[in-house]
């Protein structure tokens, strides 16, 4: 059997009259795993900001609370856009200090000078710029592509902002007791090779702390019927693998904060898993504490 190829064309977007900004908000807003940072929801799209501009789009992690303030452009950035995306991220967390926020450009070229403006500020705001194309398929067809041409820098470490303490009542009603109980159950786990290691509730997720001290090498944060059970291990092949084999439930690799996450939904999940949670969290600890 022969195949055929076509070459796929590139196209303008700014010049082209149906593939505009509202087009290109409207398919992120119905599918925003398209930007590749996973499984986020939509908070508000157009949503009002301080002096009457407008952010294109508010994207929310529901398990680390995230928040991604997104800019969109079409043709090459420039200075207007890049100033704006900044001043609306500085906004929102201003507004919201209790979460993290990362700034996303999007555009159709991402340009030199794009790159010598944010190395001026040297690291210290987290932003993601993402290149778009849009090819023609064929006549009646349009592909989108979303490359990620700059990831953001961690700027701290969860050691390093806790969040408020509160109490085991207080995630209770958050989630439920239900979701506690396998918080419990994951914790015995961890204190079969780390006796001494006991739960840290804070407002923003459930870790770990020994004599006082925080040790986050897994954490929670149970919603009202998951667990996110999360492990800081780097990402690697072999980590990967045994996550693959077991074939559990996921979601994508936390980049920002370096943990692998998994999804525990009943006791069953966490008695089948039991072998593959053992030694995640042993080579989580290790690697804490190398």
């Amino acid at each position: 059997m022969k195949y055929k190829y076509k070459e796929l064309v590139k196209i303008p977007m700014r010049k082209d009259p149906f593939l505009t900004e509202k087009w290109v908000q409207d398919l992120l807003t119905k599918k925003p795993g398209l930007l590749g940072f996973g499984d986020l929801e939509v908070r508000e799209v157009e949503r009002l900001q301080r002096g009457g501009g407008r952010l294109d789009i508010l994207l929310i992690d529901p398990d680390s609370l995230t928040r991604y303030e997104v800019e969109l452009q079409l043709g090459a950035t420039d200075e207007s856009h890049i100033i704006r995306t900044l001043e609306y991220w500085d906004i929102e967390r201003r507004r919201y200090p209790q979460y993290e926020h990362i700034a996303v450009i999007v555009a159709e070229e991402i340009t030199s000078r794009f790159f010598n403006v944010i190395s001026l500020f040297n690291g210290f705001i987290p932003i993601v710029a993402i290149q778009m194309t849009a090819l023609r398929v064929d006549d009646d067809h349009v592909s989108l592509v979303f490359t990620k041409v700059m990831d953001h820098t961690v700027l701290g470490t969860d050691e390093e902002d806790q969040g408020e303490p509160v109490n085991r009542e207080f995630w209770e009603d958050k989630s439920s007791p239900d979701m506690l109980k396998l918080v419990d159950r994951i914790h015995n786990i961890v204190k079969e090779g780390d006796r001494g290691m006991e739960l840290n509730y804070t407002k923003y997720y459930i870790g770990l702390h020994q004599s006082g001290k925080v040790k986050n090498y897994v954490q929670f944060n149970p919603i009202k019927r998951r667990v996110t059970f999360s492990i800081k291990l780097p990402h690697s092949e072999e980590v990967d693998s045994m996550i693959e084999e077991a074939d559990i439930e996921t979601l994508p690799y936390d980049n920002g904060f370096g943990y692998y996450r998994i999804k525990i939904y009943k006791r069953e999940d966490v008695d089948e898993y039991r072998d593959l949670l053992r030694s995640l969290i042993a080579k989580a600890k290790d690697s804490f504490w190398s």
